[in-house]
């Protein structure tokens, strides 16, 4: 980081000894550490920003070559109409194409489309 050498580092120590004081020197230790870690602190927010901005244009650069490698596929290979399984039957119609018979619940159902009310079914009983 700051390439300080042991002995360096032992010289700059025995100096603070001499001038602070060993009374001093604790409360100074920590408030030089203090600041060290401010500045720790800073350095590493500016260098996680500069990763992001990175980051984000990196990923914008992808999605580009994402989106021009998908429109270039599109082109070559075009979408195809799918054929029909079957014939479409109107709506309505008999699924079985033999008889015109309804259920209970079909007539219930086609007269209340039609707003009419529908036929009661006879009963055994008469009043």
């Amino acid at each position: 980081m700051l390439d300080v050498a042991p002995t360096e580092l032992l010289l700059v120590a025995l100096v603070a000894l001499v001038v602070i004081g060993p009374k001093d020197l604790p409360r100074a230790m920590r408030f030089v550490g203090q600041w060290v870690a401010r500045a720790r602190g800073v350095a590493r927010h500016f260098r996680s920003g500069i990763d992001e901005m990175i980051r984000q244009a990196e990923l914008e650069e992808m999605e580009k070559k994402w989106k021009a490698e998908n429109e270039r596929i599109m082109r070559e290979h075009p979408p195809q109409p799918q054929p029909a399984d079957g014939e479409m039957l109107p709506l309505g119609a008999p699924q079985d194409g033999g008889g015109t018979e309804m259920t209970s619940t079909e007539s219930t159902t086609q007269a209340a489309a039609e707003g009419t009310p529908p036929d009661r079914p006879a009963t055994s009983q008469q009043p």
